[in-house]
């Protein structure tokens, strides 16, 4: 499926009806933020919420909502952008990485991750009473956004709350993010996030 195609019908929709839902956008960094919220902050009221009890170590957690709370503040936006923090819940990560922290980043490890908090997520739309929610991890060239969509789909199923398809990275949109990223001089880290992908990281600069 072209989740981006999906995006624009919806936003085509969304216009003619003039229409604006309200958005429940789970974040993993401001970098990855900003061209999500310079795009659909035209068509949606964003609460953009930050909840990534993966990120290690924790100055490295706070380094980022803090510059995610930056970058909400800084942007001009047509539709109110709002932030909401989530729990820095490192033991629930560990539980479900748990018997899989020898894999390579990008696979089951990952998509139990991107499934951890997609459904804190899916849990606060509902209870909140927003329309849509969604991520903005498919942005990334690393990240799986068929997974991403699956599993969003499945978690609107189970909660009764629209998941917003999509795939960010289309459109260059993960070039723009760039482009967005020097613009308001954010801090691009160079690892995921989690003490794996750090391991792996590592790895690799030693390696060189």
């Amino acid at each position: 499926m072209n989740y981006q195609k999906e995006l624009e019908k919806l936003i085509e929709r969304l216009e003619r009806e003039r229409e604006v839902p309200k958005l429940l956008l789970h974040s993993c960094c401001a970098p990855c933020s900003s061209y999500v919220l310079e795009y659909l902050s035209n068509h949606f009221e964003i609460t953009v919420f930050y909840y990534n009890p993966n990120i290690f170590p924790e100055n490295e957690y706070t380094k980022r909502i803090l510059e995610q709370q930056t970058l909400i503040s800084d942007m001009r936006a047509k539709h109110p952008v709002s932030f909401l923090a989530g729990n820095y819940d490192r033991d629930r990560f560990f539980q479900i990485a748990e018997g899989l922290e020898h894999l390579r980043e990008g696979g089951e490890r990952c998509f139990k991750c991107y499934e951890f908090r997609l459904e804190e997520a899916a849990k606060i739309a509902k209870a909140a009473g927003f329309d849509y929610f969604t991520t903005t991890l498919s942005i990334s060239p690393l990240k799986n956004a068929d997974k991403l969509n699956e599993i969003g789909i499945k978690l609107a199923d189970k909660y009764g709350v629209q998941y917003l398809q999509s795939d960010f990275k289309k459109k260059n949109g993960y070039k723009r993010s760039i482009e967005l990223s020097s613009e308001y001089g954010l801090y691009r880290q160079d690892y995921c996030g989690c003490e794996y992908s750090f391991r792996d990281r590592q790895k690799q600069k030693e390696g060189r």
